[in-house]
């Protein structure tokens, strides 16, 4: 029985489930909407949650969706995302005032929320030749914990791919960014930044897909931070990176992890109570959100 266990196991690795025995991938260039007649759509969305309660009450959540459409030299993309959590901290209440915690009564769980993003994304790209392209996107966020209320976005620039083999490619991206954030402490600020973007993407075996990205951004205007940190033309910079494995596990299955880290040189104000009047304390100038997803390809 051993035997036929150990045969089976490396047939199974041996011979992959749905692997192409040539497989190639495309990212966003030419030849993907240059083969195309008429229109086409893709579409997949992803998502996982977890609940725990008793002695730890959390509620964490997550879900993302893919759409683009591909028709002649044009190609339009839309994709979003939310992460959210929740949990249920144990808190003491001395009811009686008797200034002693006395009775299991004066033990209390406070819910807070302990992450909140939402983002979605918006862009259009222009195909000029296989290697070149101009895109111009529209962008919406939102990150209470960070100390962002609300956020739009626009971004225009050209992109270019600097490296194409069968199984791996990169592009590079220059532009310039805009941003309205509306946020939870002090006034709305505007400004506008230069943008840097490389992106990377490569099978590195049938059926399995590593991919990473680098975004960096700096402003070209001055901002006014209710922090009272220096928002001089360059002092807010801001860099974002992402990398991620995915793997097949079905026609339409994927399973993907992935990490994602933003840092804000300059970081928004938090909203905070109970504090010493003049005092704006600043949200943490990094953040990391690590997901386990499974991803379901629609067409």
């Amino acid at each position: 029985m051993l035997k036929r266990l150990v045969l089976v196991a490396a047939a199974l690795c041996g011979t992959p489930a749905f692997a192409d025995p040539n497989p190639k991938f495309e990212y966003g260039k030419a030849e993907e909407v240059a083969k195309v007649k008429g229109t086409e759509w893709t579409a997949s969305a992803e998502g996982g949650v977890v609940f725990t309660t008793g002695n730890s009450e959390t509620t964490t959540g997550t879900a993302g969706f893919k759409a683009t459409r591909k028709k002649a030299k044009n190609k339009l993309a839309l994709e979003g995302g939310i992460t959210y959590a929740r949990a249920g901290v144990r808190v003491l209440s001395d009811h009686n005032g008797n200034g002693l915690i006395d009775d299991q009564s004066e033990i209390v769980a406070e819910k807070q929320v302990t992450a909140e993003t939402l983002a979605a994304k918006l862009r259009y790209d222009r195909f000029l030749t296989d290697f070149n392209s101009l895109f111009v996107a529209a962008l919406i966020s939102r990150d209470v914990p960070a100390g962002k209320e609300r956020v739009f976005g626009a971004q225009v620039g050209y992109s270019r791919r600097i490296h194409k083999t069968a199984t791996s490619e990169a592009v590079a991206e220059i532009g310039v960014d805009y941003d309205n954030e509306d946020l939870t402490v002090g006034d709305t600020l505007s400004f506008i930044s230069a943008r840097a973007f490389v992106g990377f993407k490569s099978e590195v075996s049938p059926g399995v897909t590593f991919e990473t990205s680098g975004e960096l951004l700096t402003n070209l205007s001055k901002e006014t931070l209710a922090t009272g940190a220096d928002g001089g033309i360059g002092q807010d910079t801001r860099f974002n990176f992402k990398a991620s494995v995915s793997s097949k596990i079905g026609k339409s299955l994927s399973f993907q992890s992935s990490i994602e880290a933003k840092y804000d040189r300059r970081p928004a104000p938090l909203a905070l109570k109970n504090l010493a009047m003049g005092f704006v304390p600043e949200a943490s100038s990094l953040d990391t959100i690590m997901k386990a997803s499974l991803i379901y390809t629609f067409f």
